[in-house]
């Protein structure tokens, strides 16, 4: 089989497509695919088209699949530990930030500064924000010594961003929720506890708090749907436990209202030339 027949049969498969079904998208016969796949080369003009049904470049179709950065990059997360690739992928995502401004010049000027304050961490060194808002979308990185994260935003084409959100009041409700003092308290705790259930007893004596009050937090959390009660079975009968739902979006929103509450600092690296309104 040739490399091409490779690829194609390859991707085929990927996308479970019948040869009868990838011949039909792109205007030739079961037995034309087959024979690709046996070793045949398609006509060049049926490139383009046997590319795009496929789902990839040209360049892919040949094997060269280092074109297909996607990929590589998924393959090589893929082959790393966790801790390691956890911290490269950061490394990838930090570069967007200057490879979306359009200036080559951007990013080797940027990943060198960076580099620089990677290799002389020291508990003094400051946070490290780099920050690009355009028309087209905004992104946003934290650099600290070993606390990063990273975020992006591609703006929808036609709809305002309010369209997906939900009503201003909902939105209000859920500030309001982490400015009671206790709940914002009690979520401290939580994150503090490997991720196993745990009752409001042992949240009470961790916090200091009531048990009354810790019920009453714990139940508006589990409305929220951002604690997930649980039953526990002992010598005594049924105990109430909760976990904190992996699903839930708390952690970062506790990032973000870190950087506002520590004044929003001038980032390392910004770019704002956006002409259009966010909302």
């Amino acid at each position: 089989m040739s490399v091409i027949g490779e690829q194609i049969k390859k991707y085929r498969v990927q996308k479970k497509y019948t040869q009868e079904k990838l011949g039909g998208m792109i205007g030739v016969t079961t037995q034309a695919v087959s024979k690709w796949e046996r070793g045949g080369t398609p006509d060049a003009e049926v490139l383009p088209r046997l590319a795009d049904a496929l789902g990839v470049s040209i360049d892919a179709l040949f094997g060269r699949e280092e074109q297909d950065v996607q990929l590589l990059l998924s393959k090589k997360l893929s082959s790393l530990p966790s801790e390691e690739a956890f911290r490269q992928a950061f490394n990838y995502c930090w570069s967007f930030i200057p490879g979306l401004t359009g200036d080559e010049s951007f990013s080797e000027s940027f990943y060198e500064a960076f580099s620089g304050h990677l290799v002389q961490q020291t508990e003094q060194s400051p946070d490290f924000i780099a920050k690009l808002l355009r028309d087209d979308g905004l992104t946003m990185a934290r650099m600290s010594n070993d606390f990063r994260y990273f975020f992006l935003m591609v703006r929808p084409q036609e709809d305002s961003i309010l369209s997906y959100f939900e009503s201003e009041e909902a939105i209000r409700q859920v500030f309001a929720l982490l400015a009671d003092k206790k709940i914002l308290k009690t979520l401290y705790y939580l994150y503090t506890v490997s991720n196993i259930p745990v009752t409001t007893q042992l949240i009470s004596q961790g916090t200091g708090m009531e048990l009354s009050e810790v019920e009453r937090c714990m139940k508006t959390l589990c409305d929220k749907k951002i604690v997930h009660p649980m039953k526990i079975a002992s010598v005594d009968g049924e105990i109430n436990s909760y976990i904190i739902r992996f699903e839930a979006n708390v952690m970062p929103l506790l990032c973000y209202a870190d950087e506002i509450a520590k004044g929003c600092q001038y980032p390392f690296f910004g770019l704002c030339d956006r002409e259009k309104p966010l909302f």
